[in-house]
């Protein structure tokens, strides 16, 4: 891994869950970083406004938005690396606003792209998801598996990473995808399964969820922080798309009562219409291959899902106050 001391680093999306873990984790490791926030009346930094005065005020914040390229070219100046995280990610509103995620994720990504190309940085990582992979026509899926666009969002991600790999085959640009599997941990929104489990397992008697079969491959955040920055530097990562996850499954049934015996209350799970995607937009089954990830970078997952899954409840616990259990959130 590169010697991140004083390398001048941008993340875009940097005030959300993986990215404001991946901020702090740079600003540690001694990173220049520059966090570009989308910008709100209200001058809210997400969760980089609750580190530590220390780290926190080693941050250069930048406001503005993906759709604009300006504000995109001028966050990228004098950056020698760039994590492009910033998106919408949120699959149940990626039915209700498409046009929205698909410009945010599309031309936003491709806005980023262009100002690394014009201003010639050294790497970019950009940031795509294993729900390009549909459900699993084999597993464990690797690299080489169709692409299917099965929501809005996915198919905005599948866009995005071919926009990427456009970049770097006609302009260079030092670019590498990587497809987390789905991550999770403390920050975590409610429009995830993890923290919608919980935040009812601790405060309900029912836990309402939609289908209960699904089997996902879940990474602990600061694993997939730690990928991001292995892979920085590595030729062999280039103008492709690498996975991380942990190669290992659980369906949502099964993880909703492993939570609930972690948690000790007795609660009842429930499955709510309201909650399923349509029929043909459900993904089945995630299961990761990340050979490619652990030959060319020496990256291995450490953290366990019983660990991982121990210090999530005890965050949500704590700051309860930040989710609405009893709404479903879009």
């Amino acid at each position: 891994m590169i010697d991140w001391n004083n390398r001048k680093v941008l993340v875009t999306g940097a005030g959300g869950f993986i990215g404001s873990h991946l901020t702090e984790q740079l600003v540690l490791a001694g990173a220049s970083v520059r966090a570009f926030i989308r910008y709100n009346s209200k001058g809210d930094q997400g969760f980089i406004a609750t580190f530590s005065p220390e780290i926190r005020e080693k941050i250069e914040i930048v406001f503005g938005d993906l759709n604009d390229p300006q504000a995109v070219a001028n966050a990228v100046k004098g950056r020698d690396v760039i994590f492009h995280l910033g998106a919408l990610i949120a699959i149940p509103y990626s039915y209700v606003n498409p046009i929205h995620v698909a410009q945010t994720n599309v031309m936003g990504t491709t806005y980023v792209l262009e100002a690394a190309h014009q201003q010639g940085i050294e790497y970019m990582i950009n940031i795509s998801s294993s729900e390009v992979y549909g459900t699993a026509l084999y597993v464990p899926i690797n690299e080489e598996h169709p692409l299917q666009g099965q929501s809005p969002y996915s198919a905005s991600k599948i866009g995005a990473e071919k926009i990427a790999e456009s970049y770097y085959r006609s302009f260079g640009v030092p670019v590498a995808t990587l497809r987390p599997f789905n991550t999770y941990g403390p920050r975590q929104s409610a429009r995830a399964v993890i923290p919608s489990i919980i935040t009812q397992a601790l405060t309900r008697d029912e836990i309402h969820l939609g289908s209960l079969l699904p089997t996902r491959d879940l990474n602990f955040v600061l694993d997939t922080v730690d990928g991001m920055m292995h892979a920085v530097g590595y030729q062999e990562l280039l103008g492709r798309s690498t996975n991380i996850g942990t190669g290992t499954e659980i369906s949502v049934g099964n993880l909703a009562q492993k939570i609930i015996n972690m948690i000790g209350r007795d609660v009842k799970i429930v499955q709510d219409a309201e909650r399923m995607r349509p029929g043909k937009s459900e993904v089945e089954r995630l299961l990761a291959d990340s050979s490619f990830m652990r030959q060319a970078t020496g990256w291995s997952n450490r953290i366990s899902l019983d660990e991982g899954l121990a210090q999530t409840i005890d965050w949500i616990r704590q700051n309860i106050t930040l989710y609405r259990p009893k709404e479903y959130a879009v």
